[in-house]
C-alpha cells in the first residue's frame, strides 16, 4: 500500500508537546507507523563519554512521532488529509482539502 506521509514532505504536529509545530519528515518507519520530523519532538539523551565521543554529556536529538500525529500541509498553510486517485494511469496523492496533487 502507498503511504500518505512520505520524506520530504512539509507536516504539522496535531497532538502533543509540540502541537502546531511544522517541519520536514527526514525518516519514515513504516513498520512501526512513526515518523521522524526535524526539529519537533526533540528529546534528552544523556551519552557517556567514549573512544569517539571523550566529553559525552547531554545531547539533543529528535525522536520519531507517531503518523496519527501529524498531517501534510497543504499550499495554503494548513493541515490537510490525504487521499489517492488515478491520474492517467499513474495513482498519485491528493490533498484533500485543495484537491491539489502533492507531488513526490
Amino acid at each position: 500500500m502507498a503511504s500518505k506521509i512520505k520524506k520530504g514532505d512539509r507536516v504539522m504536529v496535531l497532538a502533543g508537546k509540540d502541537k502546531g509545530r511544522e517541519g520536514a519528515v527526514s525518516k519514515v518507519f513504516p513498520k512501526e507507523g512513526r515518523v521522524l520530523v526535524s526539529g519537533v519532538n526533540m528529546v534528552q539523551r544523556h551519552t557517556r563519554p567514549t573512544q569517539f565521543d571523550p566529553q559525552g554529556g547531554i545531547k539533543n536529538k529528535e525522536a520519531p512521532l507517531h503518523v496519527s500525529n501529524v498531517a501534510l500541509v497543504d499550499s495554503k498553510g494548513k493541515p490537510t488529509r490525504v487521499g489517492f486517485r488515478m491520474d492517467g494511469d499513474k495513482k498519485v496523492r491528493f490533498a484533500k482539502t485543495t484537491g491539489e496533487v502533492i507531488n513526490g
